[in-house]
This record gives structure tokens, sequence and C-alpha cells, in this order.
């Protein structure tokens, strides 16, 4: 197995003084086949389109063409997204490219250009970074499935017009490709209109599900990442989760365990905490797509919200500061390391110091060996505190294993929200900030809201 999923701490038995199951029990595996089923269900409708994703090899196959075709043209890459669209990158960038890619040499790299995610609209961060690029070798990928995103369009719009600048108007529309609606959105009739090229999002795929998209396929095959690869990883995920018995489906268990840990044993905080640098951002992608795919009213008019808070930790950084909070905290959390058996390489510790006692026995191991050590560690103690913890174990990081492991974790979140009775597509509760945002800076149709702003008594 590629990924696998230890649960053992999770179980009654294992966990000292305190406990997320009794069991791998009747009621919850019968649950479960519910959940599966309803899974099926909602795939047959075509209201789940990622899970098809690994099949779509016609978008496969038109991206790499047109990747290759690239080759060597820019020097950089930059992605102008949000949400989903620009932790989706960031998490693929950093998992298979690996750290520091951007300050390496182009021989290092193989000729293949850098790699920049924008997705925030900060002035500060654009400028510095557009001021480090040259126009004439850069191509941006604006990804925005409506096309009216307004953090993303309105970074368009600046990088549209610094382009232009250095290269002309007949020479910008080289240096853009849009991934978005298949049909319809602002992006597209930009794009039909100017000749852009653009790559669709299936309508059935939302943003924090795009990854194995073009949203994701796109910046990764134009820095030659292995997109087969991580579509056939994403495929064997599919297919180890198609059984609705509970203890042969990781996701399944994933799932049905952190609901458990929320709803019948008080722990609605879940902590994600790789032990890989290179996985540190799907521990932030993981965060929205728990978080805005679980957190909702649920709809039965009750006006009831459900949901867990996903946490974004690093080990073995975070051992020296929320892990005091993990052990000794309220007794309201789940944690889930990340481990790699295979990290790619090692660096050995020298032997020196043989007089100094507290740093001679580091010598002859390894800092990837110390790595592990910690994680087993940090697991050992959480159990001995009570406080429950399972491990994601991937056999290595290379395209297929995290191909695999993206689709689990969405697999997963589908599955939770079946579980928790809420429609984990949707997004409702975003919705408010962004129509007051429209209002308030003017777009056309929109109603500028009246706003209640603080007095001086208020404000020091």
């Amino acid at each position: 197995m590629s990924v696998r999923f230890d649960y053992g701490n999770l179980i009654e038995g294992n966990v000292v003084g305190g406990l997320v199951a009794e069991r791998l029990s009747a009621d919850l595996a019968d649950r479960f086949v519910e959940v599966r089923a309803h899974f099926d269900a909602q795939r047959a409708e075509g209201r789940l389109g990622f899970p098809d994703l690994p099949d779509a090899r016609d978008t496969l196959d038109r991206i790499s063409a047109w990747a290759a075709t690239r080759a060597g043209v820019y020097d950089d890459v930059v992605v102008l997204g949000i949400g989903g669209s620009g932790l989706g990158a960031t998490a693929v960038k950093e998992a298979l490219l690996g750290p520091f890619w951007n300050g390496r040499t182009e021989a290092a790299r193989g000729g293949r250009p850098r790699l920049h995610v924008l997705d925030n609209p900060d002035p500060i961060t654009t400028s510095a970074l557009l001021e480090g690029l040259e126009p004439d070798r850069t191509l941006f990928n604006v990804v925005s499935k409506s096309g009216a995103t307004a953090e993303t369009m309105a970074v368009y719009l600046v990088a549209r017009e610094w382009v232009e600048a250095a290269v002309g108007p007949d020479g910008t529309r080289d240096h853009f490709v849009f991934t978005t609606d298949p049909a319809s959105g602002a992006l597209r009739t930009i794009g039909d209109a100017e000749g852009i090229e653009m790559f669709p999002v299936p309508e059935n795929v939302g943003g924090r599900f795009s990854v194995l998209s073009a949203v994701g396929l796109v910046p990764a095959a134009l820095c030659g990442i292995d997109v087969e690869a991580l579509l056939n990883g994403a495929a064997r995920a599919v297919q180890r989760c198609e059984t609705p018995k509970l203890t042969e489906n990781p996701a399944g268990l994933f799932a049905t365990l952190l609901h458990f840990a929320d709803v019948d044993d008080g722990r609605p905080i879940h902590v994600l905490m790789p032990y890989c640098d290179r996985l540190r951002p799907v521990a932030l992608w993981f965060q929205q797509l728990w978080a805005e795919s679980l957190g909702k009213f649920v709809p039965d008019g009750s006006g009831r919200s459900v949901g867990p808070t996903p946490v974004a930790a690093s080990g073995a950084t975070d051992q020296h500061s929320v892990l005091q909070l993990l052990m000794e905290g309220p007794h309201d959390k789940v944690v889930i390391l990340m481990s790699v058996d295979d990290p790619g390489g090692d660096v050995e510790i020298p032997i020196r110091h043989a007089d100094v006692p507290a740093i001679a026995y580091l010598g002859g191991h390894t800092l990837g060996g110390l790595l592990e050590t910690e994680r087993r560690a940090t697991a050992e103690a959480l159990r001995r505190a009570g406080r429950p913890n399972g491990t994601l174990t991937l056999s290595r990081v290379d395209a297929s294993t995290v191909g695999e492991l993206l689709m689990l974790l969405q697999i997963a979140t589908v599955y939770a929200g079946a579980m928790y009775g809420v429609d984990p597509l949707d997004q409702p509760g975003v919705e408010l900030g962004k129509k007051l945002t429209y209002g308030l800076m003017g777009r056309e149709g929109a109603e500028r809201p009246v706003m209640t702003e603080p007095d001086g008594r208020w404000v020091v």
C-alpha cells in the first residue's frame, strides 16, 4: 500500500485514560454501509465529479501536449488563484518539486520553470514578486471557475497590465493561460475573444476538490511533474475506497473515527501533523477541505451547527510549541500524524564530541531517522497521556503516492459530510462576505451594503 492509515491509537484498550471509540462496532460498520451507498448515489447523479478525474484522459493528454510545447519558453510560472486553487497547487509543488525549488539554478531544475502561487491580493507580496520576474519570460495561470473571483481577477488585471507594458498588446496572450468553467464566465469570455489557451474545470468539481483537475495539473505539467502518475495514484485510492466494508476502507476509517471523536467523544479539533517538510502544505490544503466542507448548519430547520475544527501543525517543529497543548490541554483534540517510509535521501549525523553525552549520542544516526523517531515518540507520548492519535504513512513522496493521498482525503471528506448530515460540496457561509465585498467595491448589479462600523467607544 502506498498510503496506509494506522488507527490503533484511536481504539479502546490502546489509549490510556481516554478513548475515541469503544471498538469498531457493528453499528459503526452498518452506518458506513449507508454512507458508502450515499456516496455512490451522489456519484451516479453526477454531483461528485472529483472521483472521475483519474479517468479524464482526454484532458490529461491535452494538458501534457500543450505543456510540452511550452518547455523552455518560460523561466517562471505564476498561479493566480485563491482557496483550493492556490492551496492545491502549493501542496503539489512542495511535495513533488521539493524544497527551495525556486532558489535552484536553471541547470538544477533541468530547465524547468520556477513556480509561484499568488493566493492573496496583498500589494506588497504582489509587487515584490513582479519586481523579481521578467515579463517576457513569465506565464500566468489564472484559475477561477466563475471567472469572477474578486481577489484573483484583481491580481490578474495587475499582471495583465504589467505584461502588456513590456511585450505589447499583441504578445500578451502568450503569457496567460486560463483554468475556468468549460462553457461560461468572465474568463471564458475573455479567452474566447482573445485566443488565450484555456483548460476546463468540470462543472461538478468544486474548488477545494479540484487539485487533480486542470487546476492542479496545468502548473504541475508545466514544471515537469509526472501528472499521469499523479492520476494513477488517485485512481488507486478510488479503487481502494470502493468497498463498503469499513475495516478495509482507509477513507471510511478516517472519516468514521474522526466523526466519532467529535460527536461521541467531545473531540472536535482535528490536528494534521506531517513529519515531512514536503507535506506541510498538504496539512494546510486539508484544513480548508475539512473546514469548508463540514462546518455547516444542518439543513433540518433547527438552526443547529456541526463541524470539526481542523488545525495544521508540523513535526517535529511543533513539538516545541503546540504539543504542550495537545498533551496537557483540554481533551478536545485528535491528532493525525503523517510519516514517510522512504524519504528519498538522508543525511548522516557525524560522530563528534564524544566527551559531551548530551550531543554524542546523536552521532551515527541520520536526520531522517531522528525525525521518524520523534514521530514515534510523539505518538507514544500522546497515547500514554490518553490523547487519541493515528498516523497516515506514505511509502514515499512521489507523484503516484501524493495523488493517492489527496484523493483518499477528498473521499473521506464526502463520507464525513454524510455522517454529519450536511452537503460537503457547498459553502453558503462564505457567500455573504463575497456579496458585501462586491457592493463595497462597486460591482455592477451589487447592492451597496449599509455597514455598522464601531464608534469611538469601541476603538483604543
